[in-house]
């Protein structure tokens, strides 16, 4: 019987709860391929990806793209655009977007860069976890969500490893996360998977990824290896490794 938990998320495209635990088991064995597939059967039109654009976005919407070239369903695609990532990144996202033909959408926040400067100040320099966590629910946390729900997303994919941090580690391949089901269709897939999938499909690397870095976010908040440091731990100045996207609650709200 499906949990108290699943009764309360969305259903499939059916209108029947989802049972979790069974789904997990089902989708545990399975390439990222099988259970986007699942995913798109389950959930029809209420599935979507998340990407940033970041050094392995390309290799999760390389998977969508041919997922609906195989069953004409196009998958929706959906960008958290902080008005901070770097130049290098939005001529990624413009390039990958023209050549995977991506039905994207663009979430934002409501507030520009240059009115939340003027309200709060320059969050991410104040070295206050507290301002740090603000800036990523109104750019980032707060975009996605509002978009998720303006596109009555079910499930939505994303790219997460669980060897990226250790909030990742403990993850499932599937989750609920603030009232909807999240895919991890890489979840157990290392560095050297995503590299090798890349050169296998002749797909194009982020510009920074030849300057050293391993991940990237926000310009400010983004570096490349420097031998100490690599992966998450370059990330938010080392005061945090999540911005707050794949986690159970909003900042704020006892995280």
């Amino acid at each position: 019987m499906p949990s108290a938990t699943a009764l309360a998320l969305p259903a499939d495209v059916a209108g029947r709860p989802l049972d979790l635990e069974a789904a997990r088991v089902l989708l545990e064995p399975r390439s990222p391929q099988e259970r986007l597939a699942w995913a798109q059967q389950t959930f029809g039109p209420g599935l979507a990806l998340t990407t940033s654009f970041g050094i392995q976005a390309a290799v999760l919407l390389h998977m969508v793209s041919e997922l609906a070239q195989q069953t004409g369903q196009p998958v929706q695609v959906i960008w958290v655009d902080t008005g901070y990532l770097p130049p290098e990144t939005y001529h990624y996202a413009d390039l990958l977007s023209e050549r995977l033909q991506l039905r994207l959408h663009v979430a934002q926040a409501q507030l520009s860069p240059a009115h939340m400067e003027a309200r709060h100040g320059r969050l991410w320099e104040t070295g206050k976890l507290d301002d740090l966590e603000l800036y990523h629910r109104i750019r980032k946390v707060e975009p996605l969500d509002r978009a998720l729900r303006e596109l009555a997303v079910s499930c939505w994919a994303s790219g997460v490893r669980g060897s990226q941090t250790d909030h990742r580690s403990a993850m499932q391949p599937l989750d609920p996360v603030r009232g909807r089901w999240t895919l991890r269709p890489l979840l157990a897939w290392s560095r050297r998977d995503v590299y090798y999938y890349m050169q296998e499909h002749d797909l194009p690397q982020h510009p920074l990824f030849e300057q050293g870095y391993s991940t990237v976010g926000d310009w400010h908040s983004s570096a490349p290896d420097d031998g100490g440091l690599s992966g998450r731990a370059t990330r938010f100045g080392g005061l945090k490794q999540e911005c707050g996207i794949h986690l159970h609650s909003l900042m704020g709200e006892g995280i």
